[in-house]
């Protein structure tokens, strides 16, 4: 396979071969896509208006993870139940 990259190599860079590529202004960097550690980092998802949820990295034990998980679909949903339930019995809420 024949490569001309020593062609373009031994060229070099002129200012002229900028001009046609756009400035980046503050809005492109708004609606970019964020990479961290090759993982799309979505972006603009904050709280959605009105939602009492909050997203949060939270360790929990693969064993008990799994058990909701074995239940089928809605299991976060059962899991934030068992959490509340606790937390009402308990005191920690009204």
């Amino acid at each position: 396979m024949h490569s001309d990259l020593a062609k373009v190599d031994a060229r070099g860079v002129e200012p002229t071969d900028y001009t046609e590529i756009p400035e980046l202004v503050e809005d492109f960097f708004e609606q970019a896509d964020q990479h961290q550690a090759g993982v799309l980092v979505k972006r603009g998802r904050g709280r959605p208006v009105g939602s009492n949820k909050l997203q949060m990295n939270l360790r929990i034990d693969m064993d008990v993870v799994d058990a909701y998980k074995a239940q089928g679909a809605g299991w976060q949903t059962r899991m934030n139940d068992a959490l509340r339930e606790w937390a009402t019995t308990h005191g920690l809420m009204a």
